[in-house]
């Protein structure tokens, strides 16, 4: 990624959500100018406003990435689907009584983007993504960046930093902590058994909430049916069930699918004809299913069409 170049305005606009996050933030700018990954010389120059040359473009696209921003193209709107608003019920009742819950669902229903806008939106709202941190170290050193803590030396030192934060500082606050952890499916042996750690460690002081599809089902049941050590514990202390949404029976999921993507698909795009048609195209795909990911492609599509200057209908 070297001889990036990107726009004043895209920086302005990553500094705008960044400065938006903090009100959100309830450490110090130190801790909040590390999870963000800059020091705190940087952050201080940053709350002024000054964004000339203080950070090199691929940090701005970091940040960038993992608070939402985008310049150009499509920015997906945010809808209040029947999965948004499920995880959004399970999320606060886990915050504000320091609960855990595990949702497991269909892929491509909304569980990250609605999950991703809860921790950009919430106090003590935290997202990690399992698919990135999926060894017992790397999901350590994860966790404590996300929080704003230092992430480097001694893991043991690490973990109990977190432990003492969650419990000793954000745990006293009246926005609770609550740490949503997706893609849980990803995550391996060992650093799944830190989730039981961190949950002793922080009873009534924090809550979880575990996201994933069909992989994390799997891996609590077979770790339960084969009694390896952990699973069934950590699965007492998420609520001995699966959240989900999806009802069953094919002709109760067609009518969910055909409802989620209509929803989506009315707010993302403003030749409202082609809803009926986009519609269509993803429930008749993937054994007569089509998730939110199938929808977006034809939007794209439909928005490369028209900037070719085709007509929308003969886009999809």
């Amino acid at each position: 990624m070297n001889n990036i170049q990107i726009t004043d305005d895209y920086r302005r606009k990553v500094l705008h959500a960044i400065l938006e996050n903090r009100q959100r933030f309830d450490g110090s700018d130190t801790d909040f100018a590390r999870k963000i990954g800059v020091n705190n010389a940087v952050f201080s120059t940053l709350k002024k406003g000054e964004i000339e040359g203080k950070l090199k473009a691929e940090k701005w696209l970091a940040i960038g990435k993992a608070l939402g921003v985008h310049l150009g193209g499509r920015e997906w709107k945010v809808v209040k689907t029947e999965v948004f608003n499920k995880i959004e019920e399970d999320v606060n009742y886990c915050q504000t009584h320091s609960r855990s819950m595990v949702f497991v669902d269909d892929c491509a229903i909304g569980k990250t983007f609605a999950a991703k806008y809860l921790s950009r939106s919430r106090r003590n709202c935290f997202y990690m993504d399992g698919s990135q941190c999926k060894r017992k170290v790397s999901f350590i050193r994860a966790m404590a960046q996300t929080l704003g803590l230092e992430s480097n030396g001694k893991v043991a030192e690490v973990k109990a930093s977190i432990k003492y934060y969650l419990n000793a500082y954000l745990g006293g606050m009246a926005d609770k902590p609550i740490i949503i952890i997706d893609e849980a499916g990803d995550l391996d042996y060992t650093a799944f058994l830190e989730l039981k750690e961190m949950w002793n460690a922080t009873e009534h002081r924090c809550g979880w909430y575990m996201i994933g599809a069909d992989g994390l089902r799997r891996k609590i049941e077979n770790g339960i049916e084969y009694e390896k050590v952990g699973y069934r514990e950590i699965f007492s202390r998420f609520g001995n069930n699966y959240r989900s949404v999806v009802p069953v029976g094919k002709e109760n999921q067609q009518a969910f699918y055909k409802k989620l993507i209509a929803d989506v698909v009315t707010a993302n795009c403003n030749d409202k004809k082609v809803v009926k048609n986009i519609v269509r195209r993803c429930l008749s795909h993937n054994d007569n299913r089509g998730g939110l990911r199938r929808a977006e492609d034809l939007l794209i599509l439909l928005d490369q069409k028209d900037v070719e200057g085709h007509e929308n209908q003969s886009a999809i």
